[in-house]
């Protein structure tokens, strides 16, 4: 299975080339702007039929897009402030960090305002590796993420929010119909960071961390105060025609 999905990207990443170089030689001369465009993807590169990259999902609509990394931490304060408030978040997991104690996110996700999304098996910079590498961990942690909580990722944050074409190329191959990357990073690393004003659109980033609970609260704090709600990611994705 792994090794027909490996061959789709290769012969994949074989057309967008050949498809690249004719674009090129079409629009050689014409003087206005660069052959082909960038899909409307809020920051990707160009790639017809590839997985588009959004960082920002444009919307007429009044809402943020709350998103949570990786999954090592299971602080039951942030988890209660996202089932009390009712709080629609798309969790990009790493399978090894939910698989001693699922049932901390079956309780997330069986309310239904909560996704489980892929981020990879093991957290690489997906650029480093070859086709095969890709394939293991982009298709591999969708298949273990599936086989957990019944439902196949539709959507991947590339680790560390690196990504290229190739990243894209396996994508898709796995399935994958949007790489979400983010707006703004409210996780408190080193110090907590200056909040930023939310926009219509905005898609924050958070971690598993054990300061979860805390930056949960300071970006529901900020969505208020812009006049913003939470909302679910992929119907948005879905209205704008991004998937």
């Amino acid at each position: 299975m792994g090794r027909s999905r490996v061959l789709l990207a290769a012969l994949a990443s074989l057309s967008l080339a050949l498809g690249a170089a004719g674009s090129a030689q079409a629009g050689a001369g014409e003087g206005d702007g660069p052959a082909g465009s960038a899909e409307a993807d809020g920051g990707g590169r160009p790639g017809v039929g590839l997985p588009p990259v959004v960082s920002h999902v444009p919307t007429q609509e009044k809402v943020v897009f709350i998103t949570i990394d990786d999954g090592w931490n299971h602080d039951p304060e942030a988890a209660r402030i996202l089932l009390e408030k009712r709080v629609p978040a798309s969790l990009f997991l790493l399978p090894g960090a939910t698989a001693y104690d699922t049932e901390y996110f079956t309780a997330l996700t069986g309310q239904g305002r909560v996704t489980v999304e892929n981020h990879t098996v093991n957290h690489p910079d997906l650029t480093a590796l070859d086709a095969t590498g890709k394939d293991a961990e982009v298709c591999g942690a969708g298949e273990q993420l599936e086989a957990a909580f019944g439902r196949q990722p539709k959507l991947l944050r590339p680790p560390y929010g690196v990504l290229n074409d190739d990243v894209r190329l396996a994508a898709k191959a796995c399935g994958v119909k949007a790489v979400i990357t983010w707006t703004h990073d409210f996780t408190t690393w080193s110090g907590t960071p200056a909040t930023p004003q939310l926009k219509s659109g905005d898609i924050v980033l958070l971690h598993f961390t054990p300061t979860l609970a805390a930056d949960l609260r300071r970006a529901l704090d900020a969505a208020k105060a812009a006049g913003l709600k939470p909302a679910a990611l992929m119907p948005h994705l879905k209205a704008a025609g991004l998937v």
